[in-house]
């Protein structure tokens, strides 16, 4: 069971000496292509509308990215030029006959070596909606280090994940959005638990076009992680972000869920097509027009 505890204050505290502690900080993390440049331009406009204030970091999913590039510079994103080398060595490793663009979902990872004390990843085929200022400052070892937003129940192991006690009651989760720092969790966890137990990751793995959600859960759960949801982290959140969520409505623009509470960002995972008649598609429509006519100017 998890602990409810008041919220922190977002500032680092005073040292004991009285000064000031350094700020922390805060920043948000993607991966983007041409390919997708669809989806990353209306999550860039909607960046712009609602947390601009925030560092946003653009890691390349390969290497089509003539108007990745100019979409960062156009949003003020910080471009990412390092090659992610021990990323591309470890999906290698691990999906040795599977085609590029595949492992290359392992890239964000890359998240977890930025320079920032604390990181929110967040898939492009998004828009936001809310401010996250409230989601940082809120990580606390031995109590909350990995924050989620989603459960994911079905599309992350089989039911061979029963064998093994440490998945035992452990929480699911969809790796479209987390918050973490690399005091809990870095890129080194990732190869070293891989060293140590791939031959256990494939056996509960989850199949299906599944490769960076599963590692993602495996090494959060092996390494006993303290995963919490976003709704007993910030008050008056909502779990809720997929695209086809029922009860969506929305209040002063901002959409809320069945229950009534704060919506931060719309997902459309899964989705073959681009929006078109759903309840947050509107919205996302908004934020494309006026992306391409930023874009194209």
């Amino acid at each position: 069971m998890s602990l409810r505890l008041p919220n922190p204050p977002l500032r680092a505290p005073e040292s004991e000496t009285g000064a000031p502690a350094p700020a922390k900080r805060y920043g948000i993390a993607i991966v983007g292509n041409d390919k997708i440049i669809d989806w990353l331009l209306p999550f860039l406009e909607s960046y712009r509308d609602t947390n601009s204030s925030l560092p946003i970091y653009l890691i390349p999913y390969d290497d089509n990215v003539a108007m990745t590039r100019k979409a960062a510079e156009i949003y003020g994103a910080t471009y990412v030029e390092e090659e992610p080398v021990e990323i591309d060595k470890l999906s290698h490793e691990l999906y040795p006959g599977i085609f590029n663009n595949n492992r290359r979902r392992l890239r964000k990872l890359q998240a977890l070596a930025l320079p920032l004390d604390e990181v929110a990843y967040v898939d492009v085929d998004v828009i936001l909606f809310r401010d996250f200022t409230p989601v940082f400052g809120r990580l606390e070892a031995g109590e909350r280090e990995f924050i989620v937003a989603s459960p994911s129940f079905e599309y992350v192991y089989n039911d061979k994940r029963d064998k093994y006690p440490f998945l035992k009651d452990v929480l699911l989760f969809n790796d479209g959005f987390w918050v973490t720092s690399n005091k809990f969790l870095k890129l080194s966890d990732f190869i070293e638990t891989m060293k140590a137990d791939s031959a256990i990751f494939h056996d509960v793995r989850k199949r299906g076009q599944l490769f960076a959600q599963p590692l993602v859960n495996f090494v959060t759960h092996r390494r006993g992680l303290k995963i919490e949801l976003l709704p007993n982290v910030v008050p008056g959140s909502s779990h809720e972000s997929f695209y086809k969520a029922p009860g969506v409505t929305f209040r002063d623009g901002k959409p809320v869920d069945i229950d009534g509470k704060e919506i931060y960002f719309a997902h459309w995972a899964g989705a073959v097509a681009l929006p078109s008649r759903g309840v947050f598609d509107p919205a996302w429509a908004e934020y494309s027009k006026a992306a391409w006519a930023r874009f194209k100017k």
